[in-house]
């Protein structure tokens, strides 16, 4: 299953985790589309984020590459999306997909919520 993310005038095309994150990914895909507003990340680096928490997605701890390390990340459900990994990840650590269309855009796309602040952001099936 594909996802499709618009981020400002972006459009990038990313393969869902289905087989490895199958609870996560039937979750959001029921609450699609998700629109909100693409931040820069304050502490993970190259990365922009979409506060998840209106959407009210429990993703369960499946496909977990990392661990939360604050009780603000566990508490938080967000969407992010690393511009150097090419991945996108929900809730701290786990990975939702890779990106297979755009990818040339997604340094751009940082640089864009980097300097001129956040932008509209749309997660589609």
């Amino acid at each position: 299953m594909m996802l499709k993310i618009n981020i400002g005038e972006h459009v990038f095309k990313a393969k869902l985790h289905t087989e490895k994150a199958p609870e996560t990914c039937r979750l959001l895909t029921e609450k699609m589309p998700i629109t909100g507003k693409a931040i820069q990340a304050r502490w993970s680096g190259e990365a922009v984020w979409l506060q998840m928490d209106p959407y009210r997605v429990e993703a369960p701890q499946e496909n977990a590459t990392s661990c939360a390390r604050s009780q603000r990340e566990r508490d938080t459900d967000t969407i992010w999306v690393r511009y150097i990994r090419e991945q996108v990840r929900v809730v701290t650590g786990k990975s939702l997909c890779y990106h297979r269309e755009g990818v040339e855009l997604l340094e751009k796309m940082g640089e864009t919520v980097l300097w001129k602040g956040a932008q509209d952001i749309k997660l589609e099936v």
